[in-house]
Formats: structure tokens, sequence, C-alpha cells
């Protein structure tokens, strides 16, 4: 099948079509031609104003299967993924049970042959994500799990983090870790400042994820490897992580909402604005959004963490954590153009996950297989139920209208085009 992708502006720091506007003819699943050609195909894509990249990858998409379809299942992970731009996701091992052996690994990727977006195994550091008892990383690696985390829960015991930073570097290997001191936080709803003591919330102080990065950044100097910390939220934690960058090999990335939303949305107890990391005050923000442009924040992701409503319609101290974020993705990005440049915000969803990963990062040119996204980002469209892929609904964007969507995602041979 041809399908033409008329008149989009190409974003590819690597293409020579870079920031110019071209048709692309995509020929059963390979690019055939990028010009000026009006090219004969089965089915035009009209793309005046839209932007094509490289598909869009999910560094810690959270899933439930195994063991917690009712949150998500792979299908509909994909299928929201899909429909948010996503051509690749890597979901995160908290699942029943973690993702700690050969099976577990493979039953996350033994579909991605007949799958548009594909899925990655990111295996548990311990196991059960207890962070008591190492897992057989190495035997992980070999059954296809291309990086090492507790996921959610952070790798809290620092024999066990200092040992999984020497056994990954026989294999480059890279650990991934969500840094929060267990004990500052514990009992914790919300930041700690001025509007958890409004509302008579325990707080989470900045403190918590600042003393856990600070202590991984020691450890990593003194054991070597390669060291990722996901979803960091505090201002002093990206300095951090901004000097420890000139002599470590560190990076970081954050939920693409976090500089967005601020502690005061949870001023009427909406339990949907309940993350963890929880959200911060604008001064964290600004400290998020210079380091997006200067490179500190490697790459940013959706911070996708579906609850079924048992698990969210409750009293907010009873309530879990996270937000649904991959079908709404789009729409933050939109957000976040206002203060970074997409040229910046698209690397971090395209080259950097990718590299920082080992994967293979898809071009767009001639003769390429067809990995890519195609969005507008002046697309206004309500997130309702029936446009919601996902098993969950815990979506503070959900009944309302937002700017910026997925158009069209092409990869492994398959597409899935928005019909207008």
């Amino acid at each position: 099948m041809k399908i033409l992708i008329q008149a989009a502006e190409i974003i590819d720091r690597t293409s020579p079509f870079h920031q110019k506007i071209k048709n692309i003819l995509v020929t059963n699943g390979r690019i055939a031609e990028i010009g000026d050609k009006n090219y004969s195909a089965d089915r035009v894509i009209k793309a005046e104003g839209m932007k094509l990249t490289i598909g869009w990858f999910d560094l810690g998409t959270s899933v439930g299967d195994p063991g917690l379809e009712h949150k998500e299942d792979l299908d509909s992970a994909a299928k929201a993924a899909a429909a948010g731009g996503f051509t690749e996701i890597a979901v995160l091992p908290n699942t029943v049970p973690s993702v700690q052996t050969k099976n577990e690994v493979s039953y996350i990727t033994r579909g991605n042959d007949s799958r548009l977006v594909q899925i990655y195994a990111l295996a548990s550091v311990t196991k059960n994500n207890k962070g008591e008892e190492l897992t057989e990383m190495i035997d992980l690696h070999e059954a296809g799990a291309i990086a090492f985390t507790d996921g959610l829960k952070p790798i809290w015991h620092t024999d066990i983090f200092l040992k999984s930073l020497q056994y990954l570097q026989k294999f480059n290997g890279l650990l991934i870790d969500h840094p929060e001191d267990i004990w500052l936080n514990m009992f914790g709803q919300m930041h700690e400042g001025v509007n958890s003591t409004k509302l008579g919330l325990k707080g989470m102080p900045r403190i918590a994820e600042d003393i856990a990065v600070g202590k991984n950044l020691e450890l990593l100097g003194y054991a070597g490897g390669r060291l990722h910390f996901s979803r960091i939220s505090s201002a002093k934690a990206v300095e951090m992580v901004r000097q420890a960058k000139k002599k470590l090999s560190v990076s970081c990335d954050i939920a693409v909402y976090q500089p967005l939303l601020d502690d005061g949305l949870l001023m009427n107890f909406d339990t949907n604005y309940k993350v963890n990391p929880p959200l911060r005050e604008k001064v964290d923000a600004d400290a998020l959004v210079k380091a997006l442009k200067d490179g500190t924040i490697d790459v940013l992701c959706s911070g996708h963490t579906p609850h079924e409503d048992e698990s969210k319609s409750l009293e907010f101290d009873m309530a879990d954590a996270g937000i649904i974020n991959l079908q709404t993705f789009a729409a933050n990005l939109v957000a976040l153009s206002k203060s970074v440049d997409w040229d910046v915000l698209l690397e971090k969803v395209t080259v950097n996950p990718r590299k920082l990963l080992n994967l293979e990062v898809p071009h767009i040119e001639a003769e390429a297989k067809a990995n890519l996204t195609l969005f507008d980002p002046n697309h206004a469209w309500t997130f309702d139920e029936k446009s919601n892929f996902s098993k969950s609904k815990n979506s503070p964007w959900l009944g309302k209208e937002i700017l910026g969507k997925a158009t069209a995602v092409f990869n492994n041979g398959r597409h899935k085009i928005e019909e207008s």
C-alpha cells in the first residue's frame, strides 16, 4: 500500500530534510520517496501545519500485565500508545510477578512481530522489586531486557545499588532508578510546602529526592557504570545531575507534565493530580524548563501510570498516585513548546531514549524503514471516554478540550491513521 504524507514539516536533525516541508511516500512499510513531487498513492494524508518525526519512544510506561491487567494490559497499552504517537514503549517491571525471569521478558516481547507498537521489557533489579535480593541480570539481558530498574520503587538498598552498577558493566547495561528516600516520604500525599500545610496533608519534601540523587551519584562515582534517574522533579536534583554530567555517565528524564503542573492544583483534593514524585512549586518547574533547554534532562516520558476507579475515587490519602498520559502526551508537548524549541523537545522523545538503551535510531530518508510519527500541534480535540484506549481513566484532562494530537504512526510495516 502506498501512503502519501503531503506537505509535512520534517523534524529530524540527522536528515537533510530537517525543518523542510516535503511530501513523503511510504510504500509497504518503507520510505520510498521524499521530495516536492505529488507522488501517486492509494491514500493521501494532507499534513499542512503538521510535524513528521521519527517514531516516538516512551521510556517507562506502566502496564499492569501480567497480574494487574484490570489497570492496563499489553494490548490496551499498545493501542493507547499508537493513538498518542508512540511507535515503541519500554514497560516498567512493577507487575505481579515482577519482570524477573526469562519467561516474563518473553511474555512482554513475544507479540512484537505482529505489533505496530514495539514493546520492550525493563527488567527488575531486585526480586519482586523489594530491594532485598538481586535478580539474574545477565540472564535477563540475554533474554532481551533492555535496561534494569525497580520501576516506580527506588533501589533503596545501598549495597544492592552498588552491586547493580558493577554487574551491569559486564555488558554496558543501564541502571534506571526512581530517586526517593522512602522513609522521608512515608505517608506523604503531596509536595511538602505551603499548600500541603493548608490542606493538612503529610508532605513529600524535596529533600527526599535530593538525598537519593546525591547518594546515588556518590555510588556511581565510586563503582562506575551507567545510571539514569527516572522522573526527577526538584530544582536541586536537576542541578546535581547537571554538575555530575561533567564527570560521570549519568542521565535523567522527567514526566512531561511535571513542568506544566504545580501543587496548587491539589487544593480541591483532585486525586487525578496525585503523582509520585509529586507536583511541586513554580521554582522547580522553572528549573525543569531550564534543564530541558540546556540538555541536563535527556528524555521526556509520558509518566503513564494507569489505575482503576477503585484506586482513584477515594479519599485523597487513600488514592494511588499516577496519571494516564500516553494519548495526551502531544498536548503536553504543545504546552511545553511555548518555552522550549520543538527540536529540543522532540529529540528527547525520539533519539535520546534509544541512544541510552543502545537501540537503533530510525532516520527519515529514502529506503529507510518507516518508523514515523505525524502530529498536529494545532489540532484541538476532547479527550473523553470514547477516545480513550486505556483501560483506566485517571487523567486530569479527561473530558477537557486540549491542543495537539498525533495524526498517524508508522512502524513494523504497519500504520495507524487518525480518521478526520
